[in-house]
């Protein structure tokens, strides 16, 4: 048996048991090549609906649709043996019915074979969770700022400022953990409120923007890594990926325009006629 059918895929036991443990190190991924680098350190990866602003440019996650989630999923499975795999399922999958949300999601895991979903969870979807649970669909819930809901909350805006959305956002992580949810992603709320629902719950929860007593932690990969000139304040930058990457292009482009490369090393060579390449060693008999 080759070590890497050895290696085993976490699961959602793996993740629940984490609960006031060792914090979960999950990060977001697109890609086969990044989820591959990632997948030793990660215990879960995320294929977040954040792919349409990070790789595909758009303003905000409301545009990202199922196709797009599939193929990107597909390709981090590939990539990936060791972590624990879950999917976004995008904006409008899943809200109209709990059909429709067992519908999209049964596709999600088929065609990808992910380990779970996750859905902005709005006190709203707490019938979809159940729903969805009951049928072998593992579920991530996502409360605080939520993306997908921007256009009715006026931006990314922190949540839980005042008493009412505290209260909101304390309803909609129990709503989401009665219904079944395996773990709850808390973005962008105050410390005190992610500590209140991190102490309330039974359940893992991983912080984004919200504190460091969560069960784990999970930033959008490209933020962490310095990609884009901006990032959000809760964001610790480990690289600066943008400048790296600048320089090899500027290199480049130097060494194009002044013929420098190819050189010789880059570049295939014909064989003289009447002569063939042998195998190191070896000589004609």
């Amino acid at each position: 048996m080759s070590a890497q059918s050895q290696v085993r895929r976490k699961t959602v036991r793996d993740i629940v048991a984490a609960k006031n443990g060792e914090p979960l190190v999950c990060l977001t991924a697109y890609d086969a090549p990044t989820a591959a680098i990632m997948d030793p350190y990660c215990d879960l990866l995320l294929v977040g609906d954040s792919v349409g602003m990070v790789v595909h440019g758009m303003t905000s996650t409301v545009g990202v649709t199922m196709e797009m989630m599939i193929l990107h999923a597909q390709a981090v499975m590939r990539g990936s043996d060791r972590a624990f795999v879950v999917v976004d399922m995008p904006f409008g999958s899943y809200e109209t019915s709990a059909d429709q949300a067992f519908l999209n999601a049964s596709r999600i895991m088929k065609e990808t074979g992910c380990q779970a979903v996750k859905i902005e969870s709005g006190t709203y979807a707490a019938g979809q969770i159940k729903h969805l649970v009951e049928r072998g669909v593992p579920v991530m819930g996502h409360i605080g700022l939520r993306p997908q809901a921007i256009n009715v909350v006026g931006g990314f805006k922190a949540q839980g400022r005042d008493e009412e959305e505290r209260s909101r956002v304390m309803e909609e992580a129990k709503a989401a953990e009665a219904a079944g949810a395996f773990a709850i992603v808390i973005e962008g709320v105050a410390e005190d409120l992610a500590d209140e629902i991190t102490r309330a719950l039974s359940i893992p929860t991983i912080g984004i923007g919200a504190s460091a007593s969560c069960d784990g932690q999970i930033l959008v990969t490209q933020d962490m890594l310095g990609i884009f000139e901006w990032t959000p304040k809760f964001v610790r930058r480990y690289g600066d990926l943008q400048s790296e990457i600048a320089k090899s292009v500027e290199a480049y482009a130097r060494d194009v325009r002044a013929r420098s490369f190819p050189a010789e090393a880059e570049t295939y060579k014909l064989s003289k006629p009447g002569t063939s390449k042998l195998p190191k060693g070896q000589t004609k008999q």
